[in-house]
C-alpha cells in the first residue's frame, strides 16, 4: 500500500507547487473514513483509491484530481458526506467526487439498453470536467488489475464492458498506454486461451530471434548518427490484444503477420521527423500502403506521428513512429497532456474535448438509448479518413464514411439537402465510401429531405441522429398537413369556421400542448375530427349516420363531395397508401380509411375490404383523384388471367404490357389444370383507360383465356 508521504512524493516530482497539506489531509481522511473495509481480494478498502491516485500521478494530474481520487469512494461506500468534502476540501474537488459518485450509482450491465442509458449518464457526468473520466479510467485500470478476484460471470461482463466502452474511451483521450493495458487485461478475461496462445507465441519469437529489438535499434541509431540526426529509438513488442484484432480484421493466421514489432522514433523538431521519414526511406524499403501522416492531419484525440513500415535490417518488417517530444508526450497523457489542463480546465482547442463536447450534444437528438450507444461504439472504434472540402478544410472521419457522412460532418444543413457529390472533380454517388485525401464537394438543392434510406448507409453518429431527425420531422408535416386538410372539410361540413387562431384556443381542452400536435394527431388517426370540432365549438352536436346508412352507401351516389381529400399518389407532401390488394387507379371511385399511425389508404369502392369498416364511419375519408392527365404519375393494380399453357404464353402476356407502357412489378404462377395456368399480374399504369386497353389486348390474345381485375 502506498504510504502517505510517498502520494506526496509522486506528485511533487513533476509538480512541485502541489498542497502538500491538502494531500496528507486527503490521505488521512480516506484512511479513516474507510477504516477496516475489505476488497474482495481481502486487502484493505482503502489500497484501491490509493493505486488510482498512483496511476494518475504516472499521468502528472493536478493535486486536485488527484485528491478527488483519494476520495471518490468515500461518499459512495463509507459515512462520509457531499457536504463534509465540500466544507473539508472546497466546491473544486467536491465537485470532482460528486461526479464520480454520481458514475459510481450506475449499474452499467450487459443489457443493451441498460448499458447505453448509463453510458449516456456517463458522459453526462463528465461533460462539466474532463478529470471525473480520468479518474473513472483509472479506476477502472485498477478494478481490472484485480478483476481475478470477482466471480466469473461478473468478471465477463465487466472485461467486456471495458473493451465496449472504457477502453476506446481511454484511446478517444489519447491515453494510448492506458487503453492497451485496459484491452490486455479485458482480452484475457474474455478468451483467456487466445489471450495465452497469442503470448506464448510472442514469447517463443522473441526467444528465437534474441537480441531483434536491440539490433533494430542499434541499426536505426547508426543510421541516424551518421546523418547527423539526434534520435531516440525505442522498440517494444506489440500486446496480445493488437495482434488479435489485427488477425480478426484481416482474416489472418498468426504465422501470416510480418510486423509483430514497434519502433519509435522520437526526436526535438518536427522537420526533424521528415528528415528522419527521409533518412529511413532512401536506406530501407519501404512497404506500400503503410504510410500515414498524422503530423499534417492530427487525430481526433490530438495524437501526432508519423507511421511508416519499412524492411529493416534483417529483412524484419520494421513499424515506424517518428514523433517530437511534445508528441511522445501527448501520445502517452493524452488529453492530460494539455498545459491548460495542469490549471484545472481543458483547453478548448483540445481535438478530444471537442469529440466529448459533440458526443455529449448527440444526447440532446433523441436517440433512444440502445442507438446512442450503437452510434457512439461506431466512432470509438473506427480509424480515422481524413478528406478535404474544396477550401481545403479538413474533416475527419471514420473510415468506411461515405459522402453522406461528410455532408453532415461540414453541417447538418448540409447534409439534408445534400443530393450529389464530387469527389476529386467526379461526380459519384453519396454512399462512395471516401478515403484518405479525398476532396469531396457536396451537391445540394433546396428543399431537399434525407431519405430515411440513407441512416443504414451512415456510419457516424452525427449522420444518424440527423437523418432520423429529419425524417421525423418531415413525417410529422405529412401528417400535420393531412390533419389540416381533413379538420377543413371537418369544419366545413359542420357548417363552423376554422382557424389556427380557434384551434390554439382549444388546445385546453383539447389535452394537446400546441396546434402542430393537433393536426399531427388528427392525420395519424390518434385523434377524431369532430371531438376537435366539438373542442373548438363545446355547443356543436355531430349527427353521424346510422349503422344502417352505411359509408359506403352514402358513397355510391353519382357527386363526389367538393370537400374531398385531393389525390395525387403517394410520395408526396401526405401520408397515402394504396390498398394491399389490387391497388386503385385514376378514374375509379376511391374512398379513404384513416388508419392511426399509417395515414390514409385508398380502396376502389368496390374491393370488399370496406365492408370491414362499415361501423367505424369516423375512419371514413373522401377523397378524389387530383392527376393531371398527362403527368406521368403511375399507379398499382392487380390483374388475373388464365391462360393455356404453352411455351411463349406468358412472353404474350409481358409483350402486350410492355408494347402498351405497361410495367410489371410482380408476377405469380399457379397451374390450376394440365392444360391452364393461373397468373397474378401486379403491374403499375397510369389511369383507368390505360388499365383497360391492357386488359382489351391482352383478352384478344389466342393464348389468354379470361383477363379480370383483382381490386381485393
Amino acid at each position: 500500500m502506498m504510504r502517505q508521504y510517498e502520494l506526496v512524493e509522486r506528485v511533487k516530482r513533476y509538480d512541485p507547487s502541489a498542497d502538500e497539506d491538502l494531500l496528507n489531509r486527503a490521505y488521512v481522511y480516506a484512511m479513516m473514513a474507510h477504516g477496516t473495509q475489505k476488497r474482495a481480494s481481502g486487502e484493505a478498502f482503502v489500497v484501491h483509491p490509493l493505486e488510482v491516485a498512483a496511476i494518475l500521478t504516472d499521468l502528472r494530474l493536478d493535486a486536485a484530481t488527484i485528491v478527488a481520487a483519494v476520495l471518490h469512494d468515500t461518499v459512495e461506500d463509507t459515512a462520509a458526506t457531499l457536504e463534509e468534502i465540500n466544507r473539508i476540501f472546497g466546491p473544486e474537488i467536491g465537485s470532482l467526487v460528486d461526479g464520480l459518485t454520481k458514475i459510481k450509482r450506475l449499474d452499467l450491465v450487459s443489457k443493451q439498453a441498460a448499458q447505453g442509458e448509463n453510458f449516456r449518464k456517463l458522459l453526462l457526468a463528465i461533460a462539466a470536467d474532463t478529470r471525473v473520466l480520468l479518474v473513472k479510467l483509472a479506476d477502472r485500470l485498477h478494478n481490472m488489475r484485480t478483476l481475478g478476484f470477482m466471480p466469473p460471470e461478473k468478471r465477463a461482463r465487466i472485461a467486456q464492458e471495458t473493451l465496449d466502452i472504457y477502453a476506446p474511451l481511454a484511446g478517444r483521450m489519447g491515453i494510448q498506454e492506458m487503453r492497451d493495458e485496459l484491452e490486455d487485461l479485458a482480452f484475457r478475461n474474455i478468451n483467456l486461451e487466445a489471450y495465452e496462445t497469442i503470448a506464448t507465441r510472442l514469447a517463443s519469437i522473441e526467444d528465437r530471434n534474441g537480441r531483434l529489438i536491440e539490433e533494430v535499434e542499434d541499426g536505426l541509431k547508426a543510421k541516424f548518427a551518421a546523418n547527423g540526426v539526434e534520435a531516440k529509438v525505442v522498440g517494444r513488442r506489440k500486446r496480445p490484444y493488437s495482434i488479435w484484432r489485427k488477425m480478426e480484421r484481416k482474416s489472418v493466421a498468426f504465422e501470416q503477420l510480418s510486423d509483430l514489432y514497434g519502433f519509435r522514433v522520437v526526436v526535438e523538431e518536427i522537420d526533424a521527423c521528415y528528415r528522419v521519414l527521409g533518412i529511413v526511406h532512401t536506406s530501407w524499403p519501404a512497404v506500400p500502403g503503410r504510410f500515414k501522416d498524422y503530423i499534417s492531419n492530427p487525430k481526433q484525440n490530438d495524437y501526432q506521428s508519423i507511421h511508416t513500415t519499412v524492411i529493416g535490417p534483417g529483412s524484419q518488417r520494421v513499424e515506424l513512429q517518428i514523433r517530437t517530444r511534445e508528441m511522445e508526450e501527448i501520445a502517452d497523457f493524452g488529453i492530460a497532456a494539455h498545459s491548460q489542463y495542469k490549471h484545472g480546465s481543458l483547453g478548448a482547442d483540445s481535438r478530444a474535448y471537442q469529440w466529448l463536447r459533440r458526443t455529449v450534444d448527440l444526447l440532446a437528438e433523441g436517440d433512444s438509448p440502445e442507438e446512442f450507444l450503437e452510434h457512439t461504439k461506431l466512432e470509438l472504434f473506427h480509424d480515422q479518413v481524413f478528406c478535404f472540402t474544396p477550401k481545403g478544410r479538413v474533416i475527419a472521419l471514420p473510415r468506411g464514411a461515405n459522402a453522406i457522412d461528410f455532408a453532415y460532418a461540414v453541417h447538418t444543413d448540409v447534409g439534408n439537402t445534400a443530393v450529389g457529390a464530387k469527389i476529386n472533380g467526379r461526380m459519384a454517388p453519396l454512399f462512395n465510401e471516401l478515403f484518405n485525401g479525398d476532396e469531396v464537394e457536396i451537391v445540394r438543392a433546396d428543399g431537399q429531405t434525407p431519405p430515411p434510406a440513407w441512416e443504414s448507409l451512415v456510419v457516424t453518429g452525427k449522420a444518424r441522429a440527423a437523418i432520423r431527425r429529419a425524417a421525423k420531422a418531415a413525417t410529422r408535416r405529412q401528417y400535420a398537413g393531412l390533419g389540416h386538410q381533413i379538420l377543413e372539410r371537418a369544419f366545413q361540413r359542420a357548417g363552423k369556421a376554422f382557424s389556427d387562431e380557434k384551434l390554439r384556443g382549444a388546445l385546453p381542452r383539447l389535452a394537446r400542448a400546441s396546434a402542430d400536435d393537433v393536426l399531427a394527431a388528427v392525420g395519424r388517426g390518434e385523434m377524431y375530427s369532430g371531438d376537435v370540432v366539438r373542442g373548438v365549438y363545446p355547443d356543436y352536436v355531430e349527427r353521424r349516420p346510422e349503422i344502417h346508412e352505411a359509408p359506403l352507401a352514402r358513397l355510391n351516389g353519382t357527386a363526389t363531395p367538393a370537400d374531398a381529400l385531393p389525390i395525387r399518389g403517394i410520395g408526396g407532401d401526405l401520408p397515402v397508401q394504396f390498398a394491399p390488394e389490387g391497388g386503385a387507379v385514376p378514374g375509379d371511385r376511391i374512398v379513404g380509411i384513416l388508419t392511426p399511425g399509417v395515414g390514409v389508404t385508398i380502396y376502389p369502392i368496390q374491393n370488399p375490404a370496406l365492408a370491414a369498416f362499415d361501423n367505424e364511419p369516423e375512419r371514413w375519408i373522401d377523397v378524389r383523384w387530383d392527376v393531371e392527365a398527362g403527368a406521368g404519375r403511375r399507379f398499382p393494380a392487380r390483374l388475373l388471367l388464365h391462360s393455356i399453357n404453352e411455351p411463349g404464353s406468358l412472353a404474350q402476356v409481358a409483350q402486350v404490357i410492355a408494347d402498351h407502357d405497361g410495367n410489371i412489378e410482380n408476377v405469380a404462377m399457379q397451374r390450376s389444370t394440365p392444360d391452364f395456368t393461373q397468373t397474378t399480374v401486379d403491374l403499375s399504369v397510369f389511369d383507368l383507360k390505360h388499365l383497360n386497353a391492357i386488359m382489351s389486348e391482352l383478352r384478344a390474345k389466342p393464348a389468354v383465356n379470361k383477363v379480370e381485375r383483382i381490386t381485393g
